[in-house]
C-alpha cells in the first residue's frame, strides 16, 4: 500500500558536520520511490531560495512543505500559499529593531533582516562563513513574505513570543535562532493537504524530523520518528526514534517499518 513519508531537511536529512545527505539517506529516498511511496520534503526552508534549490535535484521530492506550511507544492504545482499580514510584520520588525535580535527572511536571490549582523555572528560562529546577499529589511514591507525567520538566544525568543501571541517560535536545533510560524500554519497542516491532494489517509503517513519545528507534524502523523540526534523534546513525542544523521538514521528506520526492502 502506497505511504507518503516526510522528511524535514537540516540535520534530519541535511548533515551539518559534513555539509551534505548521506548516501544511506539517498539510497533510501530512492527506495522509497521505487516502491511507489510519496517523498515529502518538509521544511523551514523556503527550497526555492539561491541557498537550497540546489538539493532539491539530489533529493528529488514528489511533493514539499516549505516555510513550516506556508507553501506547499506537489507535482510542480502550488497547491497552497500563505502571506503574512503586514502590520503583524511592521510589528514584529519594530520590536527586533528594538530589542536588537536578528528577524526577517530570504526571498528568491536575496536575504532581508533587521539587524544583519546578529545573522552574520551566528553563521560565522556555526559554520565559518557567511554567504549572505543582505537588503534593506524593510523592502519587506512592499514584498509577499510567507514568514520570518528569528535570529537570537532561547531567553530572546521567549520573550518575543510573550509579545506576539499570533505566533510561535520553534528554536532551530543549534540553539541560535527560530523559526517564526503563525499558528494558523504548520508542517502538520501542509502534510494534512497533500494527504488530500494525493488521496492517501494520515494513516498512512509518516514523518521524521529533528527539532521543534517539527513537533507538530511528528505528533498528526500515523508514525512520528525522531532522529537520534533530536531535541529531547520531539523524542518525548515522536512514536519511534531512529539513529542519528550520521548513522544511517533515514535507512533504519524505513527498514524498521519494512517502508523499503533489505535489496534495496
Amino acid at each position: 500500500m502506497r505511504k507518503i513519508v516526510s522528511f524535514d531537511f537540516d540535520k534530519t536529512l541535511f548533515d551539518h558536520g559534513t555539509r551534505a545527505v548521506p548516501e544511506s539517506a539517498l539510497r533510501a529516498l530512492r527506495a522509497l520511490r521505487e516502491s511507489g511511496h510519496i517523498v515529502v520534503l518538509a521544511t523551514g526552508r523556503d527550497m526555492d531560495t539561491y541557498f537550497s534549490r540546489e538539493y532539491l535535484s539530489l533529493v528529488q521530492p514528489d511533493a514539499r512543505v516549505d516555510q513550516n506550511g506556508a507553501k506547499v507544492v506537489a507535482d510542480g504545482k502550488l497547491l497552497f500559499e500563505h502571506c503574512m499580514d503586514k502590520r503583524l510584520l511592521q510589528r514584529m520588525m519594530d520590536y527586533a529593531q528594538a530589542h536588537h535580535v536578528g528577524l526577517g527572511t530570504t526571498i528568491d536571490d536575496e536575504d532581508f533582516f533587521v539587524n544583519p549582523e546578529r545573522v552574520e555572528e551566528a553563521e560565522l560562529r556555526r559554520f565559518g562563513d557567511c554567504g549572505r546577499k543582505f537588503r534593506d529589511a524593510e523592502q519587506l514591507m512592499l514584498l509577499p513574505v510567507r514568514t520570518v525567520s528569528f535570529i537570537g538566544s532561547t531567553a530572546e525568543a521567549e520573550e518575543m513570543e510573550r509579545h506576539f501571541p499570533e505566533v510561535t517560535l520553534r528554536m532551530f536545533s543549534v540553539d541560535y535562532g527560530a523559526d517564526v510560524i503563525e499558528k494558523s500554519c504548520s508542517k502538520a497542516a501542509g502534510l494534512r493537504r497533500l494527504c488530500a491532494y494525493y488521496g492517501i489517509d494520515m494513516r498512512d503517513s509518516y514523518a521524521f524530523g529533528d527539532g521543534m519545528n517539527d513537533f507538530e507534524i511528528i505528533q498528526a502523523a500515523e508514525v512520528g520518528i525522531a532522529m537520534g540526534n533530536a531535541k529531547a523534546e520531539l523524542k518525548q513525542v515522536a512514536d519511534y526514534v531512529t539513529d542519528a544523521i550520521d548513522e544511517d538514521g533515514i535507512w533504519n528506520a524505513c527498514r524498521h517499518f519494512s517502508l523499503i526492502s533489505a535489496m534495496s
